[in-house]
Formats: C-alpha cells, structure tokens, sequence
C-alpha cells in the first residue's frame, strides 16, 4: 500500500502524513514545500514533490508526464488524502478579489479531482483506491463571509457523493469533515477582522475554551477511518460522528 498526500508541510497534513508513515505507509507528499523533520523521523519512506497546487496548469504537466504512475505501483492498493486547502478569501463577494477566488478554486476543488481523476486512472487488476477530501462543516452549514470556502468544500462533499454513485469496482470515496482542529487556518481565522468574518468571536471562544482538537489526534482517528474496513460507507461524513459511534 502506498499513500498520496497534498499539504504535508504542517498542521493537519503534517499529522497525516506522521500517522501514514508511522504504519510503514509509504508517502508520496506534493506541496510547495518540504518537511524536513518527517523525512528524518521515517528515512526511505517519505517522497516529496514540490509543486503548487495553486498553479492547476503545473499540477497537469506533472500528471501527464506520467509521474503519478511511477511513483505509485498500480497494482497495489493506494490511498490519496486531498488535505492541501485555503480558507483565503474571506469577506463578502465584491471585497474577495479575481486573483483569490481562482486560488481558492484551483487549490480546493481543482487539485483535488484531478488527483482523484489521476488515482483512479493509475488502477490496474484488482488494486484498491481510496480517496479522502478533507472537508469542513463549512461545507453543510453556510457562514457569512466564507462563500468561497463553504462552496468549494461543499463541492467536494458533491464529488464524492456522485463518485460513490458511479459505482466503480476497487474505488472507495468519503468527503470527511475532521472537526475544529488547532492548526494555522485557526490563527488566520481570529486575526480577521469581525466586519469580515461576523462568526469570528465563536472560534475565538473555542481557542480560550479548549475546543479544538490537536493535529495528532485528528490525524489518528482519520487514518484509523481510512484503513478501517468500513471506509466509504457513507460518502459524506464527520470524523467526530464516527469517533463517537
């Protein structure tokens, strides 16, 4: 088994990518940058590609050039974690800006199908694929000056829910919400100004509460969820649901 990761430089992704290669996973990690510290705690495990997910014309020449196939056998059982997100722009429509809006778009929900698209397309014989999105409560429940988050999370969830109606044999797919979880996107959330984001003293609480999950123990329960037998039950879910079932 082997696993494909974006966003493997810190927080969450960083977490996953500890917990993948802790079972002896192998990773193949794509993000503008590397993590030196995970290469050093698993030698020979982790292989790195520095792309920018961003940039939707590079991530297409490195899988037409066929890379994906190279590095992922295609007929072993592979697993791709799309975690590699923005929460950038924040603010109602007409204060979001072009240039953000394609950013959110592409690193969001274009990466993601393109990867899944690329997966599915490497399988050969009988191996298994197994798809996870990372996704949000932001994607079920509307928040004011979030449109582009809620869509473009809301546009994985829709993925894989017509993915898991395609029916395609070895192909398992969840679009999961982690819960609220201590990462950088927290931060980036209680420096907006409340004008912006009118919610913002809610994720201010739940930092001075303790109400956020730690990366680790996020990355733990999802990963024990996509090895377990009965990923992709449900192709929409919420992490904290299934820790608590």
């Amino acid at each position: 088994m082997h696993a494909l990761l974006t966003g493997h430089s810190r927080g969450l992704g960083e977490a996953i990518a500890d917990a993948l290669l802790a079972r002896g996973i192998p990773v193949l990690a794509l993000s503008r940058h590397g993590n030196t510290a995970l290469a050093a705690r698993h030698p020979g495990l982790l292989t790195e590609v520095a792309l920018d997910l961003a940039d939707g014309a590079a991530l297409e020449r490195w899988l037409a050039d066929g890379a994906l196939a190279r590095l992922l056998p295609p007929d072993a059982p592979a697993l791709l974690v799309n975690n590699a997100g923005v929460l950038q722009p924040v603010g109602a429509p007409g204060e979001q800006g072009a240039a953000a809006i394609l950013r959110a778009v592409t690193v969001n929900v274009a990466a993601p199908l393109m990867l899944a698209d690329a997966l599915i397309a490497t399988r050969q014989g009988s191996a298994e694929r197994r798809i996870l999105h990372v996704s949000s409560g932001a994607a079920r429940s509307p928040y004011a000056g979030w449109s582009l988050y809620c869509a473009t999370k809301a546009a994985l969830d829709h993925h894989a829910r017509s993915v898991a109606l395609d029916g395609l044999a070895g192909v398992r797919i969840c679009s999961l919400a982690p819960g609220v979880i201590d990462t950088e996107m927290q931060g980036q959330i209680r420096a907006t100004p409340a004008e912006r984001f009118p919610l913002k003293a809610r994720f201010e609480q739940l930092k001075q509460d303790g109400g956020l999950s730690s990366p680790a123990d996020t990355a733990a329960r999802l990963v024990d969820y996509l090895l377990s037998a009965g990923y992709g039950g449900e192709p929409v879910a919420d992490l904290r649901t299934l820790a608590s079932g």
